[in-house]
């Protein structure tokens, strides 16, 4: 496996922490999302749809050598956390419950995510991940405008 691969797939070798490496691929993304300018919408699509495409296959390759969906891929959860961040506000509160919800979704895999997780190659790894990120971001949107979640 070349280095570049194993070094984008892991998330800049998230998915090699022992514990929870999903979770420290999140905060990788979150952490990327605190940097000046990452919360213009545009910016945060344009390098989400661009990471989401060559981590299928950065997926894809990990997997065949790994097994099924492999602890190690964590791309696909920096990816799901800019999804959930996404023309939301930029805000510690807004960051915070952006990260717990999408942790809890994605764990979850809510409908069709859980069907995603059954198809084998990195477009079923980042698709989960995906969903995960547009059930957050909804729900985000919805406690904005109706608590008016800061």
């Amino acid at each position: 496996m070349p280095f570049a691969v194993r070094a984008f797939a892991s998330g800049l070798f998230t998915g090699y922490v022992p514990v929870a490496s999903g979770t420290v691929g999140s905060l990788l993304g979150l952490l990327l999302y605190a940097l000046p300018g990452a919360e213009d919408p545009w910016i945060l699509l344009g390098v989400a749809f661009v990471v989401f495409i060559f981590g299928v296959r950065a997926s894809s390759l990990m997997e065949r050598a790994l097994g099924h969906d492999p602890r190690q891929v964590t791309v696909d959860e920096i990816v799901g956390m800019w999804v959930s961040l996404l023309f939301l506000p930029k805000s510690w509160t807004v960051a915070i419950a952006a990260f717990f919800l999408f942790r809890l979704l994605d764990i979850a895999k809510p409908f069709p995510a859980r069907r995603f997780d059954r198809l084998s190659g990195g477009l079923g790894i980042m698709l989960v991940d995906v969903v995960a990120g547009l059930y957050t971001n909804l729900v985000l949107q919805v406690l904005i405008r109706v608590v008016h979640l800061p």
